[in-house]
């Protein structure tokens, strides 16, 4: 094989590997996320309301919470809801519910 096969190839896999680990994470639709982040951004700048995931930064889905310290925490996604009650202390700083 010559040098530029296998740059090619290595150019290749980089590639195939950054889209791979781009695409890890929830599955949330697309085409609802440019709508619900219209509606998130609106909602953050009142400062109040919980609007983004604490783990993905990703628009919530409102129908995905656990109950934390008597408040409610929203997700876009059952793993992000996991990885969350895993480790809660990691994501308590990104919520607007919990800040002082």
């Amino acid at each position: 094989m010559g040098k530029k096969t296998v740059m090619t190839i290595l150019i290749l896999t980089s590639l195939c590997l950054a889209l791979l680990l781009t695409s890890v994470g929830c599955k949330k639709k697309s085409a609802s996320v440019s709508a619900d982040k219209t509606e998130a951004t609106m909602a953050a700048a009142a400062g109040t309301e919980q609007t983004i995931c604490p783990v993905l930064n990703a628009p919530i889905d409102k129908n995905i919470y656990v109950e934390y310290q008597g408040k409610k925490v929203y997700f876009c996604c059952a793993d992000c809801k996991a990885a969350f009650e895993k480790e809660p202390a990691k994501y308590i700083s990104k919520l607007p519910q919990f800040a002082k």
